[in-house]
């Protein structure tokens, strides 16, 4: 089961953080379809939000397509996203990365800006390079 951490000083809205971090589950394979959500009464007990902070949460994953409420049983995940499992090689080398990086003296938001420039930069140069190869294509093609 997963256990929401809500970051009053992140700037991110509460609800968004319980989405967010369902997401990531999702993606981790944490959750998987069938596993029930904790209900919005066990959220409010250990994270002492607001009952339809949670509701409203949960409203939003189901909009998503994400999970599903039973009525009198709970909210139940539809469906999982992406294929990053917790027990990747890939989880293991960023560890290290991270403890190297927080040894070097970087605090937490310095690693994670560090980290999502670097994420944003590949992903950009993979998605143009990718549009590059779709025009070509298209111009190979093109009997103009």
């Amino acid at each position: 089961m997963v256990e929401f951490r809500i970051d009053r000083r992140s700037g991110v809205a509460t609800y968004l953080q319980i989405v967010q971090q369902t997401q990531q589950a999702l993606r981790l394979g944490l959750l998987e379809p069938g596993d029930k959500l904790p209900t919005a009464r066990e959220v409010v007990e250990a994270t002492a939000i607001n009952p339809n902070t949670v509701l409203k949460a949960y409203r939003e994953l189901e909009r998503e397509g994400l999970v599903e409420a039973r009525r009198g049983l709970g909210t139940f995940v539809r469906k999982s996203l992406g294929s990053a499992p917790t027990d990747s090689p890939l989880r293991g080398e960023l560890s290290q990365w991270a403890a190297r990086a927080r040894a070097a003296g970087l605090e937490r938001d310095d690693v994670a800006a560090l980290f999502s420039a670097v994420l944003e930069e590949q992903f950009t140069q993979s998605e143009l390079t990718h549009s590059e190869k779709s025009e070509q294509h298209v111009t190979e093609g093109d009997p103009a």
